[in-house]
């Protein structure tokens, strides 16, 4: 009887487990796939940010020709994007608000930087991508307003 316990004890104890040979394959698994993938997943995230940038600056275009018609103008560098969310003084034809939310920051959390008049016309809207500084290429690369968005 005491023996049969001990054995039935064994049995369970022994079943339930893993040994270290099936967890090591299971490891090794696991690392290759994060090897193969990893990468994919990062460049998408990479491309995101500047598809994001792209995205809000073609957003505070539109607020931009909304703010042109009810005021006769594009707000001035001085004034710049956040003229789009509160009355930068004196306009009356200002009309509440062009945002509904904060300007936002770029992806990289930068502010945009906005100049009326632009060197490319009404106005210009960059990020200056990932390093910060104007030039660039990949993720340096500046989004720019008056180049395509798309």
């Amino acid at each position: 009887m005491l023996i049969k316990k001990r054995l039935s004890r064994l049995k369970i104890s022994s079943a339930g487990g893993f040994t270290l040979i099936e967890l090591l394959v299971v490891m090794l698994i696991i690392g290759l796939l994060a090897t193969l993938v990893g990468p994919k997943i990062f460049g998408k995230v990479k491309g995101a940010k500047q598809k994001a940038a792209k995205a809000q600056i073609a957003m505070f275009a539109q607020a931009l020709e909304l703010f042109r018609l009810d005021v006769g103008r594009y707000p001035s560098t001085a004034e710049g994007l956040q003229a789009l969310r509160t009355n930068p003084g004196g306009l009356e034809s200002w009309d509440n608000g062009y945002l509904s939310q904060e300007v936002p920051k770029d992806p990289w959390s930068r502010d945009y930087v906005y100049i009326s008049p632009g060197n490319h016309g009404d106005y210009d809207i960059m990020s200056y991508g990932l390093d910060g500084v104007e030039g660039g290429d990949g993720e340096n690369k500046d989004i720019v307003s008056w180049k395509g968005l798309n």
